[in-house]
Parts: C-alpha cells; sequence; structure tokens
C-alpha cells in the first residue's frame, strides 16, 4: 500500500467510480504487465495507473473486479499466491491473504482461478467497464468468458450486455486531484527542481549531457523517486530545438544553451520541468534576449489559469506574447494579428503551451466538451510549457538566432484563490540561473 495515500483514500476512489458506473454493472482491470528487457532480464515493473488509482497494489499479474451492491463484497482482488521459492527469488508478494488485510479487498483470490470464478461474480450485471485496446490476452479471456455467460441464458443466466471502456469513467475522476495527491505531487516537484537545481550548477562546457542526466537522476532517486516519469531530455546546442531529443549523448560547448525537460515520479506521480540555461553560465546578447520573450509568454500563460478560465486560454496568452516577441526581434514581419491568424509563429513555436499532469505525465482527461475547450476547476494540475526553437539550417533569419532552443516548463495546479506553481523553486529568471551558475 502507497506510504503517501491512504486506504481510506483508495477505498474512497473506488466508492466513487461504483457510484458512477451504476448498481448493475461490473468494472474489471487487470495490472500492467510486466515486460522482459532482453533475455533473463526484464524492466523494472511500473503498475498501471488506473490499476494503483484504486488499489495501491503494485504488483503485476492481477486483477480488480468491483460488482457495487455485492453482498459477499464490493471489491475482489485476484493476485499471484505467496510461494517461498519465488518470492527468494524475485521479491515478497501479497498473495490472497494479503490483499485482504493490506489493500482493503472484501475477497482476494489466486489468479489462475480467475476464469473459473468470473462467470460467477459477472452473472446478473447488465453492462461490464473494462479496457478495450490495452492488454489483448485479458481481453480475449474476459470475451471467452462473456460468451460463456451469454450461452446460458436459457437457463436464466443474466450476462452483460454492455462493454463500456473503463477510461472514459475513471478518466474524468483522475482529473480532479485530491489534496493528498496535490501533496504527494508538490513533493515530486521539490525533488525534480533540486533535481534541476544540481544539473546547473555541475553544467560546464566540455561536460557530456549525459553527465547532466546522471545527477538529475542522483537527484531523483536519492530522495525517493524511482525512476524518473519519462525519459529525461538533455539537449545542449542545437540538440535543444529537438523537441523529443534524448540522445543525451553531446559535449556541452561554450556558449551552448542547454535544455533540460525532465522530472522524477513519485509514488506514481508525475513531475515536469523544463529549464533553459547557458552551459557556461552566462547567456548571450540572443540568447538572453529570445529567452525573456518565452519567460514572458509563460508568465502571461500562468497568469491566465485559474477556476473557470478556458483550457485555451494560456496557449492563446503565451502565443500572443511570443508572436509580439519574433516580431520585436525581427524574426517575422507583419502585425501580431496577422502572425497568429495566419500560423506565421508556429516556424518557431510548434506545439501546444500544456498538458495534464498527474499519474501520467501526459494525464487522462479530456480537453475539450461538446465541441468547446472545456474551463479549469480547482484540483486539476498542468503543465504550462511554451517555448521557441530556431532551427540551425534557417537562413531566413539572422545566424545570431539559429539554432537556440529554449523552453520553460512547470507544473501549475488550479485552486478556488487561483493557481499555485508547484515547481516554483526552479530557477528560470535570467538573473536567477546566472547567479546559481555563478556567472553573475
Amino acid at each position: 500500500m502507497s506510504a503517501l495515500i491512504s486506504a481510506q483514500e483508495f477505498a474512497n476512489r473506488r466508492q466513487r467510480l461504483m457510484q458512477s458506473v451504476g448498481s448493475d454493472a461490473a468494472v474489471i482491470l487487470p495490472a500492467a504487465i510486466h515486460h522482459r528487457r532482453n533475455r533473463d532480464s526484464e524492466y523494472r515493473f511500473r503498475q498501471h495507473s488506473n490499476f494503483y488509482y484504486l488499489t495501491g497494489f503494485a504488483e503485476p499479474e492481477a486483477v480488480i473486479v468491483l460488482l457495487p451492491g455485492r453482498a459477499e463484497g464490493e471489491f475482489v482482488l485476484f493476485c499471484r499466491p505467496r510461494d517461498r521459492e519465488m518470492e527468494i527469488w524475485n521479491g515478497y508478494r501479497a498473495g490472497p491473504e494479503g490483499a485482504v488485510a493490506n489493500f482493503g479487498a472484501d475477497q482476494s483470490f489466486v489468479i489462475d482461478e480467475l476464469t473459473q470464478r468470473l462467470p460467477e461474480l459477472l452473472a446478473g450485471r447488465r453492462q461490464i467497464h473494462a479496457p478495450m485496446g490495452e492488454h489483448a490476452d485479458f481481453e480475449q479471456q474476459l470475451t471467452t468468458v462473456l460468451v460463456g455467460l451469454r450461452a446460458r441464458s436459457r437457463a436464466g443466466v443474466a450476462a452483460p450486455v454492455a462493454w463500456q471502456v473503463l477510461d472514459a469513467t475513471l478518466s474524468e475522476q483522475r482529473l480532479i486531484k485530491s489534496p493528498a495527491e496535490i501533496a504527494l505531487m508538490q513533493r515530486a516537484a521539490d525533488i525534480s527542481a533540486q533535481g534541476h537545481i544540481r544539473a546547473m550548477q555541475l553544467a560546464a562546457p566540455g561536460r557530456y549531457e549525459y553527465e547532466l542526466e546522471a545527477e538529475l537522476l542522483h537527484e531523483f532517486v536519492r530522495h525517493g523517486c524511482a525512476a524518473p516519469a519519462y525519459n529525461s531530455i538533455v539537449g545542449s546546442g542545437h540538440n535543444a530545438c529537438i523537441l523529443h531529443y534524448n540522445d543525451n549523448n553531446k559535449m556541452l560547448a561554450d556558449g551552448d544553451l542547454v535544455l533540460i525537460d525532465a522530472g522524477g515520479e513519485l509514488d506514481h506521480y508525475a513531475a515536469d520541468i523544463t529549464r533553459t540555461f547557458p552551459a557556461n553560465g552566462r547567456f548571450s546578447a540572443p540568447q538572453r534576449a529570445l529567452y525573456e520573450v518565452v519567460l514572458a509568454a509563460q508568465l502571461a500563460a500562468i497568469d491566465c489559469v485559474k477556476s473557470g478560465a478556458s483550457w485555451q486560454a494560456p496557449h492563446d496568452a503565451a502565443v500572443r506574447v511570443l508572436s509580439q516577441g519574433l516580431l520585436d526581434l525581427g524574426l517575422l514581419q507583419g502585425s501580431v494579428d496577422e502572425v497568429i491568424e495566419q500560423g506565421l509563429f508556429r516556424r518557431f513555436y510548434m506545439h501546444r503551451t500544456g498538458h495534464w499532469l498527474g499519474m501520467d505525465v501526459h494525464d487522462v482527461g479530456d480537453y475539450q466538451q461538446n465541441g468547446n475547450w472545456r474551463p479549469l476547476q480547482a484540483g486539476m494540475v498542468l503543465t504550462v510549457e511554451p517555448g521557441l526553437y530556431v532551427a540551425p539550417d534557417d537562413e531566413t533569419v539572422d545566424p545570431q538566432w539559429r539554432g537556440i532552443g529554449i523552453r520553460i516548463e512547470d507544473d501549475v495546479v488550479v485552486t478556488d484563490a487561483g493557481h499555485h506553481v508547484l515547481t516554483a523553486a526552479a530557477p528560470k529568471t535570467v538573473v536567477a540561473i546566472e547567479a546559481l551558475m555563478g556567472g553573475a
């Protein structure tokens, strides 16, 4: 069970979901698959976010079944049995006894009994809520059970007649974070900010991008993050213009900017921070000019984050500031309205200004409702990450701008009073960065 989310909160999540699906439904969800890396080596197991959200159970080869109103118990967990020999090799298991004692299951059975017991559990339920297109073997197993149930209809067995995709219901529930979740994400953000600070302090011409990646990982892990929330991006020089760069193998050169997009994952919750800084501790005049435009755009976007505001509002604000900045610096020509209406800014800013953040770095939740951008609500967490990227081979701009890539990203929670920046501990002004790096 999670040390940071209480057993009662996990129980409350299951109850909310069961209320949402209705008394005639069943929720069925398998654990993540434990993938092999190569031969006898496996990737470190990371539980499926929906599964962990509902249970806090971090083992593979498990299935949860939620049955609203069932007299014998609404929460059934299938899992691996205790096995002394396997535990010696691969670690302790909860087993059915531990699933009940430590994870709040009303009943628990070994996973090998799943197909035997599912027909009894699903009989009389009119619909199931389960994933689709994620776990082919499990979905085939579940389909076989449902076909068998329907074959017994002449014997009076009522079988489910609808398969609802679970994500549609659960994603909306996960979108609004509880106070405990926000506190956990604040801790993940603080740890990640310290990683960025450490990387800035140790950056210097002659070091390699992977050395800075190692410093990030050192800070994440020593403070309790099991791993990065995603593959860390450490792009110096022209590599900063590659949005999803992660080769991280170039030597930092004097005069380079370094763009780091990295965050730790703490108890299945992600942080996501981007900072851009000079390898030698001092921004050049062109670097500083573009950087100040991106920072102004980010601050304008963050100001738009408030309950009731449109999801689109931060993006629109950032685009206007970036467009005006590109005009002021001579990288584009025309009026700001023309630049925006014709999409001319996309030469230098080709992505959105943010995404939902939570258990997944690109977290669940729709961005539109009924064809309109959804309003922000207290408890939502999003990133705000404008940038400018001038291709190194763009001969239409003055050479001083070519090859400069800048992005600034923070994690922001919507509050009743407006917003709170979770990642504020990571320096982002020119003055603060240069002072930290000793270049001021």
